[in-house]
């Protein structure tokens, strides 16, 4: 059973799992699905197509689903999903898609979404990431998995961070960022690789060490990068470095590095 605070209010047609909290003066829409064991703390307002995941704690003032800062924007048939076991702190604000992005706004499991995080329409995150306070993700943004954002870090639209990426607290990016790099500064540029993700993810050195080898002839070769992100694709059967040189291969708005 779930214990839902007497002065919440719950339309008609929502759809609330079993042993769900719902706190004070939460106000759940008529379209939005909870599953179980997730808390809803006080003050939260969730809306629209929202479908929300087991285990997922959301804290009080969070605003979910509400429609999207887009001007374009009519009123269309769009909608947010989130996983499971999803923290979702106090003022974050995540909006559902819009029909030229796809209409949905997806969110992955076990991510860790601190204050004031702003996560815009059409928005892809994958897992196990961590967005740290005032982190603000435009439209159409795509994190993969295992993804640190510092604190007050704003992402152009349209960008795409790959897996195991860190950026460093107060940068600005504007280009996309390659798996398992390093970035930083306004304008955000690649400064190495997360060696300290690496090792925490990765359990056999050898792994690290490809990536090391893979990154050194990347960013520290002479040729373009594309041109040698082709030779190690081709030669490589580390799926790691195949990820890495892929993202390279297949971005849209350049990867930002300075070769010295």
């Amino acid at each position: 059973m779930s214990n839902i605070h007497t002065t919440a209010i719950i339309e008609d047609g929502a759809q609330i799992g079993e042993n769900v909290v719902i706190g004070a003066y939460c106000i759940i829409g008529k379209n939005v699905k909870i599953g179980d064991n997730s808390v809803i703390d006080s003050h939260t307002i969730i809306e629209g197509k929202t479908t929300i995941g087991k285990n997922n704690h959301i804290f009080s003032h969070a605003t979910i689903g509400t429609i999207p800062q887009d001007l374009k924007f009519k009123g269309e048939d769009v909608e947010l999903i989130i996983g499971d076991n999803n923290k979702i702190r106090e003022y974050t604000l995540f909006n559902p898609g819009t029909i030229g992005g796809g209409a949905k706004t997806v969110i992955g499991n076990n991510n860790f979404f601190m204050g004031y995080v702003h996560i815009a329409h059409d928005c892809k995150i994958g897992n196990n990431c961590i967005l740290a306070n005032c982190a603000t993700l435009a439209g159409h943004v795509e994190i993969d998995d295992f993804v640190v954002i510092g604190g007050m870090t704003p992402i152009h639209q349209f960008c795409k961070i790959g897996s195991g990426v860190m950026v460093g607290g107060g940068s600005v990016v504007t280009q996309d960022i390659p798996p398992f790099c390093l970035a930083e500064g306004n304008r955000a540029k690649i400064k190495g690789l997360n060696l300290t993700g690496l090792r925490r993810r990765f359990e056999k050195r050898e792994d690290v060490d490809s990536l090391k080898a893979a990154y050194k002839a990347l960013f520290r070769g002479h040729k373009p990068l594309k041109d040698i992100a082709t030779e190690l694709l081709n030669e490589t059967s580390d799926n790691n470095v195949k990820m890495l040189c892929e993202f390279i291969l297949n971005t849209t708005r350049g990867i930002p590095f300075e070769r010295k």
